[in-house]
């Protein structure tokens, strides 16, 4: 059974969405334990009237909360007693098999990296996430953890990518592309014209070369790897302009009778579109590269993506994800 301590003050729609999807998790999966770590006034008069498997659920009180706008080094060193340093230290202690947070992205990177820990050999763990293309999905790594990074970096996510790819994903041998502005291999800035031949020459990874963002929903490579201010943007352009088209689409049916007599007759395969592209049952993207499992949630995560969260842990635990990036890397 995998213990999974969930920071259940962390995020915009804290605690109730965090408490839900945790209930809804445990309902759906007999082999998990959530430690639920938060105030524990709170926790308990949430828990008072619901129903729920006592024996895998267990209150953790963290009475201090460290909020969005807080300096993220700061916040964790001196809110010993919130529920994102408990909840990191608990699974730096083996006390916790992974931990989950909606809350402040910044204070998680430095916690997960300082508190929880790197493996050894990594200079920095990425947040990795999944992005839907036309054929399939790619995974796209650093998409928000280390805005700065060298080129020896890059060459790590790579690898971290190309392991969750294989296992996780189940691409048997994953292309990984450098995320650029043009396909030669002279193209880019400082840190992209250093990394290709250090990619180029790394024989633990299947490196295609440049990717250009315009090609990245056609499935041009199966990892793409980047510091994590392109990956953010990259990240952020896809959503908005999924959910801009999507409703320019639905916009556009619902201005005639034909339109509309349409929309009825395509509604089916249009849910399974706005379902691909959708990131409201997304549960996570979890740090790779760590000593213990760190789960990064969405920071307006409803209840269905907490429990997503949640249930993705048990996965990546399985998986044995970590022990594959410690053995790269020794």
């Amino acid at each position: 059974m995998i213990r999974i301590a969930l920071d259940v003050m962390g995020g915009d729609n804290a605690p109730d969405a965090n408490l839900g999807g945790a209930l809804d998790a445990l309902s759906r999966s007999e082999d998990i334990f959530v430690q639920l770590v938060g105030q524990k006034n709170v926790i308990d008069a949430w828990l008072r009237d619901k129903t729920y498997d006592d024996k895998r659920l267990q209150v953790i009180d963290a009475p201090e909360v460290i909020e969005t706008g807080e300096h993220p080094v700061t916040a964790i060193q001196k809110k010993k007693n919130s529920s994102m340093v408990i909840g990191l230290k608990m699974l730096h202690d083996g006390e916790s098999d992974a931990f989950v947070s909606a809350g402040s992205t910044g204070a998680l990177l430095v916690g997960g990296q300082t508190i929880a820990g790197r493996l050894p050999g990594i200079k920095r763990a990425p947040l990795a996430v999944q992005l839907p293309t036309t054929k399939g999905k790619s995974l796209l790594v650093d998409c928000g953890a280390n805005v700065d990074a060298r080129p020896e970096m890059l060459v790590q996510f790579a690898i971290m990518g190309s392991l969750y790819a294989r296992h996780l994903m189940g691409i048997e041998n994953p292309t990984v592309g450098l995320v650029n502005i043009g396909t030669e291999e002279e193209k880019g800035n400082e840190l992209t014209r250093a990394a290709y031949p250090l990619l180029k020459d790394c024989d633990k990874i299947r490196f295609i070369g440049n990717a250009e963002a315009r090609d990245i929903p056609q499935g041009t490579a199966d990892v793409l790897v980047c510091e994590a201010f392109t990956g953010n943007v990259i990240l952020k352009m896809y959503e908005g302009v999924a959910r801009t088209l999507l409703s320019q689409v639905k916009s556009s049916l619902m201005q005639s009778l034909r339109g509309k007599i349409g929309g009825l007759l395509i509604k089916p395969s249009l849910k399974g579109l706005v379902s691909t592209f959708s990131s409201k049952e997304d549960g996570g993207a979890p740090l790779l590269g760590l000593r213990g499992l760190v789960i990064k949630a969405h920071g307006n995560s409803t209840e269905v993506q907490m429990r997503n969260a949640l249930l993705e842990c048990e996965k990546f635990y399985n998986s044995g994800l970590k022990e594959r990036i410690q053995d790269a890397f020794t």
